[in-house]
């Protein structure tokens, strides 16, 4: 609410629907419930969340109002447009966003599974000057602490980097569902847009206001610059693959080393059912990623022209719409969001 009242704009990412709906249902635990019973639960939670955060922010005179989204929120770029534009006018309003994932009608193909991966893309969406991560964890410490105790929390980290992985334990609060490897891929999505993370205890009420005034009590990290932008962070991190097409080692080197389209010639082997226009990742003959992005045909399609070259595609197919598998625009490469 401080936050709000000095002028800046704040949304919050908060999981505990289904939590406090099973408060209110007696003979029911968190633990071993299916999904139409977690979907079922979250009906009757989401409400009782909201009432909470209602009551906490009337003393400060501030509104708030309730985001529910799905993974097809972000990976549908339409409805992630529109997304982004009800939350932006929700901001000018003056109303704080409680956003959650929607466990009612989410399933496991198409959930985030923890709120650490939604509340990086949200701050992407929103352009935000800082992602804040709350929980249990204090913060990124140096070496894995469960299996070294006296591992210290490391203050401010310049810039984000692949090795953090390797400190992350997969230690998680009572009531939540990511460990601290979930909070890197979290600040791995926000530093790839410009964004620095802070990752700090939610048990301790001061850890913001300190953290405005300067002193860090957790682990920031710094953003030094933004790798991927716009449509291409979008096709990297928030939309979900429909398939796989896996490429020679030529067309490797036309994509990362000059830059260029992916062409049918290139194209070894399709995978999976995807349509035109879909996103798919193109992976190398050893199974690791090259990169992601929108294909101009379909897996049928892609299937009769793969290894031909350009100018046989309308022989092959009747017709010819493009003459790029995918056009290097539409193409987030791997190697772009770790540079």
């Amino acid at each position: 609410a401080p936050l709000v009242h000095q002028g800046r704009k704040v949304a919050i990412v908060s999981s505990g629907a289904i939590v406090s709906g099973i408060s209110h249902l007696s003979g029911l635990s968190k633990n071993n419930l299916s999904l139409s019973e977690k979907q079922a639960i979250a009906g009757v939670g989401q409400p009782i969340l909201m009432r909470f955060y209602q009551k906490a922010f009337e003393p400060y005179q501030l509104l708030v109002g309730q985001v529910l989204l799905t993974h097809e929120d972000f990976s549908v770029r339409h409805r992630y447009l529109h997304s982004k534009r009800t939350l932006e006018q929700m901001q000018k309003l003056g109303i704080i966003p409680i956003i959650n994932e929607n466990d009612t009608v989410a399933v496991d193909e198409i959930r985030f599974g923890e709120n650490d991966q939604l509340a990086a893309l949200v701050a992407v969406m929103l352009k935000a000057d800082l992602l804040v991560i709350l929980s249990v964890a204090k913060g990124i410490c140096e070496r894995d602490p469960l299996k070294y105790p006296e591992a210290q929390v490391i203050p401010v980290i310049k810039s984000f980097d692949q090795k953090l992985y390797e400190c992350g334990e997969e230690s998680k609060s009572k009531t939540g569902s990511g460990g601290i490897k979930s909070k890197l891929y979290a600040v791995e999505i926000a530093s790839s847009a410009g964004i620095p993370t802070f990752i700090g205890s939610g048990k301790d009420p001061e850890v913001l206001r300190k953290l405005f005034e300067g002193k860090v009590l957790g682990s920031l990290v710094i953003a030094e610059k933004q790798k991927l932008k716009g449509l291409k962070h979008w096709l990297y991190f928030a939309s979900k693959a429909k398939g796989e097409i896996v490429v020679d080692s030529g067309a490797v080197r036309a994509l990362v080393e000059k830059n260029k389209s992916l062409l049918p010639s290139g194209v070894i082997e399709v995978r999976g059912k995807f349509n035109s226009g879909e996103l798919v990742r193109v992976v190398d003959e050893q199974g690791r990623e090259i990169g992601k992005g929108l294909v101009n045909y379909s897996a049928e399609q892609l299937s009769k022209i793969k290894g031909s070259h350009t100018n046989q595609i309308e022989r092959i197919l009747g017709t010819k719409g493009y003459d790029e598998v995918i056009h290097r625009d539409n193409l987030a490469l791997a190697i772009e969001n770790k540079a």
